[in-house]
């Protein structure tokens, strides 16, 4: 066998192993942030959850404080609802729950029978506990869309990463006034 012939096969081999791996690091970096992104979900729908008891629990004491509670109800419905808009219309929506809640957070500190209250308390307890695993859960899905965002943009992936769909990722950014996970103590 001609050694020019020996030395073309093994050229296409090795580029299309190189390939093969390439993809395939690809395939998995872009699995990564899916999961990364289902276990943010998962801290959301905690957090989901828990607020309705939230409300429920602090509605009687609260009687004249509606606007409050009314806001956190409509922010609180806008973030399940942008659950599937992604993750830049889902962190904003997330954001202005934030908001939200610290304001409910606020006004529950003038009610002293709130603060004595043991329902009350471990909701508020669930929820920093939640707020907590969110942060992390986003520090995490950040982390890993930043590794996959680094490997399409950069030699060698870039050359397969555009022609087989890899696209960029966009981060799950808290915006700066909500970087802060809302603490409140309710004793």
């Amino acid at each position: 066998m001609d050694p020019v012939l020996i030395i073309v096969i093994v050229a296409i081999v090795a580029i299309l192993v190189i390939g093969i791996l390439i993809y395939n690091g690809l395939v998995q970096k872009r699995l990564r942030i899916d999961e990364a992104f289902a276990q943010i979900d998962v801290q959301l729908k905690r957090r989901h959850d828990l607020i309705p008891n939230l409300v429920a629990a602090v509605r009687d004491y609260m009687g004249f404080e509606q606007e409050v509670l009314t806001r956190v109800t409509e922010a609180r419905a806008a973030a399940v609802a942008a659950g599937a808009s992604g993750p830049v219309a889902q962190a904003q929506a997330e954001n202005m729950l934030t908001g939200a809640l610290r304001s409910l957070f606020a006004v529950v500190e003038n009610y002293p029978e709130l603060k004595a209250n043991q329902n009350v308390l471990s909701l508020q307890e669930q929820l920093t506990t939640t707020e907590n695993q969110i942060s992390f859960s986003r520090q995490h899905y950040n982390a890993v869309v930043l590794d996959y965002n680094q490997t399409i943009a950069t030699f060698p992936s870039l050359l397969l990463a555009g022609p087989l769909g890899f696209t960029r990722r966009e981060f799950f950014a808290a915006e700066p006034e909500a970087t802060e996970v809302p603490v409140v103590s309710l004793r």
